[in-house]
């Protein structure tokens, strides 16, 4: 990244939030710089929506503190400094996509112009449709039309293509990536980890309430060591090959075989010697298996603490 002016976009200082005797957010420091294009992972109950809801204002945090450009979350969304797009929210029936959007952006004081919001959102099309009568992926990009409306500087994106079809994650997508070519902060989670890895300058993974992984992509899969061998083998059975030098797992897909390995060149090394393969490819970790290895890196050591693991 290029040289920083002004405060950081986000800033998470030693925040807590805790539910009975369930730290969500168990100490998090984070700090996400301005023209940044973050992705949150993490898995189900990892404390990302907490982490977001904070964020966003909706609740305070137990202990630490949490700004937007140096403001509380709150004065920075009635600043129009940010802007959101959750999972849940219904929209208004019987009006169309252009009055639903120029209403809402006509509630800030600097909003984007209408054509631009809709252009942004690739909704100039279905400008004029009833927004009850669209499709889901052209609803949910009416949701980013209205977190994008008063022109914030960051847009937080909660599992923003969840529930949607390819096509209509890829035009939702391309939308993200314009507003953010204009020099603005993007922080999205998402279960779909090619998204990650497609479109994030940076990854921060969470688990247990704790960030465990930040970093590029290629950092993030770099924490975890071994490598895929995958080949189709060459008639006779499948089995057996889990015992091959350096192999920690094997899986089977259409046909291909996965082999994960501490040591590729010993691996190969032993295939070689007996003829049962073709089509054979080394490759490194990919966002998922670094993703998987973390988070139940973290889980193992908190159940090892709690005397649960041996």
């Amino acid at each position: 990244m290029g040289e920083q002016h002004g405060p950081p976009a986000v800033a998470f200082k030693g925040v807590v939030k805790a539910y009975g005797s369930v730290r969500a957010v168990d100490g998090i420091d984070l700090t996400i710089h301005r023209g940044e294009t973050v992705a949150l992972l993490g898995p189900n109950g990892a404390g990302k929506s907490t982490a977001i809801g904070m964020l966003l204002g909706l609740f305070p945090p137990d202990q630490g503190t949490v700004e937007v450009f140096d403001k509380k979350p709150e004065l920075a969304m009635r600043a129009g400094h940010l802007g959101a797009m959750l999972q849940e929210g219904k929209m208004i029936p019987r009006v169309s996509v252009r009055e639903l959007v120029d209403f809402v952006r006509r509630t800030y004081r600097d909003p984007l112009a209408l054509q631009e919001v809709l252009a942004l959102a690739e909704l100039t099309k279905v400008a004029d449709q009833k927004v009850d009568r669209l499709s889901g992926g052209q609803a949910q990009r009416v949701r980013f039309a209205l977190a994008l409306a008063g022109d914030p500087d960051l847009v937080v994106l909660d599992e923003p293509t969840a529930a949607l079809d390819v096509e209509s994650r890829r035009e939702l997508w391309a939308g993200m990536q314009r507003y953010a070519q204009r020099g603005n902060t993007v922080l999205f989670s998402t279960h779909y980890l090619e998204e990650a890895d497609n479109s994030a300058d940076r990854v921060i993974v969470i688990a247990d309430g704790q960030v465990v992984a930040d970093g590029t992509t290629s950092e993030i899969k770099s924490m975890v060591e071994g490598r895929t061998v995958s080949f189709v083998p060459r008639g006779g059975p499948i089995d057996g090959y889990e015992h091959l030098p350096g192999v920690t797992s094997m899986e089977l897909h259409g046909g291909r075989v996965r082999l994960r390995t501490t040591d590729s060149d010993r691996t190969v090394h032993a295939l070689a010697h007996a003829d049962a393969f073709t089509d054979l490819e080394v490759s490194g970790v990919g966002l998922e298996e670094a993703f998987i290895a973390l988070t139940h890196r973290t889980r193992h050591r908190e159940l090892a603490q709690e005397g649960r693991v041996h």
